[in-house]
């Protein structure tokens, strides 16, 4: 009796280490989303497309990324069809995922409207909103809107611009040791007196810094954690080939290599969706289809 329970106590830790060792890969979830998103496009099988987007979210934390705002459409096309999505529970998430860009939310009524239809106002929205605002760390926003100010300093001119990089790179590596990624989750999108922070603005240029080597390994790692955009990650890493007349890895500066063919095309996609971003095919759809909007 005492050895059965030693040896199920043993194969819980075990199973218990296995678990938590085993990380989800974002990459795997971004690839995904553009499958769902492409086939779709195709044979425009919502039903099928919303069992999809479930299972997914059945293992994955509910993202949004940019163009696509999949997890919105994901509850849109569930709402559509009287499908159980997880009604207000899901909803909250809803409201974590928009909160950076609710400047825009605002100007679309069709997003309270779906709110107010499970019970929630729009006054309990904007409640919401402002408590997550509240959440986010003031120590990284000041940090940060001082840094993006910094950034474009007298538009990026003049002897300066070497300085602001390099001090701007320290405050991220600090920032990743004391806090991890600054993603929006975190400091948002919009700093002090309206300062605008893109990150991917910032990252680009740590591109041209001493740091690059640790930031191209580094983000790598936050890319597949799902804190930092892919597009973040490859157009800083194009900048630095750029910089150095190197060929773009990821085709994000592809119009300055005259040399680039239908062969690179191949290597590129490849590359893309190594780290989670769509294809050069892809990436136009969903482009002119963001662009009709």
């Amino acid at each position: 009796m005492k050895y059965r329970k030693i040896v199920f106590l043993l194969l819980t830790i075990i199973t218990f280490i296995s678990c938590t060792s085993k990380k989800l890969s974002f990459i795997n979830y971004y690839n995904t989303i553009y499958a769902i998103d492409s086939t779709h496009r195709v044979d425009r099988d919502t039903l099928a497309t919303i069992r999809k987007y479930k299972r997914l979210f059945r293992k994955y934390p509910p993202a949004q990324n940019e163009r696509m705002e999949e997890y919105e459409t994901y509850i849109r096309y569930a709402d559509r069809y009287r499908k159980n999505f997880g009604g207000k529970r899901s909803l909250e998430k809803l409201i974590a995922q928009a909160a950076p860009n609710w400047k825009y939310k605002r100007q679309e009524p069709e997003f309270f409207e779906l709110y107010k239809k499970y019970g929630i106002d729009s006054i309990s929205l904007e409640r919401k909103i402002l408590q997550w605002n509240q959440r986010l760390n003031k120590v990284l926003i000041d940090s940060f809107s001082i840094a993006f100010d910094r950034d474009q300093h007298n538009h990026r001119i003049g002897p300066t611009v070497e300085m602001n990089d390099r001090k701007n790179a320290e405050l991220l590596i600090w920032t990743f040791k004391n806090y991890g990624f600054p993603s929006r989750q975190k400091i948002g999108l919009y700093g002090n007196n309206e300062q605008l922070m893109h990150m991917g603005t910032l990252l680009n240029h740590m591109a041209g810094t001493e740091h690059y080597n640790y930031f191209k390994t580094k983000l790598l790692e936050y890319v597949r954690s799902g804190e930092c955009a892919p597009r973040d990650y490859i157009e800083m890493v194009d900048k630095y080939q750029y910089i150095h007349y190197l060929h773009p890895i990821y085709g994000i500066y592809m119009h300055y290599d005259t040399n680039f063919n239908a062969e690179d095309s191949v290597r590129v996609n490849r590359d893309r969706q190594a780290v989670g971003f769509p294809t050069f095919k892809q990436s136009s759809k969903m482009t002119k289809e963001f662009q009709r909007k």
